[in-house]
């Protein structure tokens, strides 16, 4: 029993150190972690983060905004407005249970068998998830609105958790 928690505490050591933290940095290529924009017009950019191995979806939606923001603010707008979004990848939805059956016939023999799985623990470093953003800034009043941000608020809200 002692060698088999000797192991598990290896591989988990192992997999922490493989995976690398998600940073609001400038992405190094197409698939590194990080964000990139893409400028369609004045005034309108698509935003994407990608997220590194594990990184919680919300964290890597609101790096994505934080972007936007600071754009935003660079180019003199006060608000923007998410007029599209896409997530992409597959995040980690914890524990899971699965379920097998299976059967073998030996000559006159027969044999049934049933197992149950609980995985609550992952070994590697868990799925990658990334967002890609439209936004369409303005200047002024903010326009009222669900997906409509005022820049400053959310850069000092957001980047505070940075």
């Amino acid at each position: 029993m002692t060698r088999l928690l000797l192991i598990a505490a290896a591989a988990l050591s192992l997999s922490a150190c493989a995976s690398a933290p998600t940073l609001y940095q400038p992405a190094q290529g197409p698939q590194a972690v990080g964000y990139h924009e893409y400028r369609i017009e004045p005034g309108r950019y698509r935003v994407t983060f990608q997220g590194g191995p594990g990184a919680p979806v919300q964290q890597v939606q609101d790096y994505a905004l934080l972007r936007a923001a600071d754009l935003a603010l660079a180019d003199g707008y006060d608000w923007f407005r998410v007029a599209d979004r896409f997530l992409q990848g597959r995040p980690d939805r914890g524990p899971h249970m699965s379920l097998g059956v299976g059967g073998a016939n030996y000559g006159r023999r027969s044999a049934v068998g049933v197992g149950v799985g609980l995985g609550s623990i992952s070994l590697g470093p868990g799925p990658s998830v990334s967002t890609t953003i439209e936004v369409v800034m303005g200047r002024g009043e903010r326009p009222r609105g669900t997906d409509t941000y005022d820049a400053r608020a959310l850069r000092r809200t957001l980047g505070e958790r940075v």
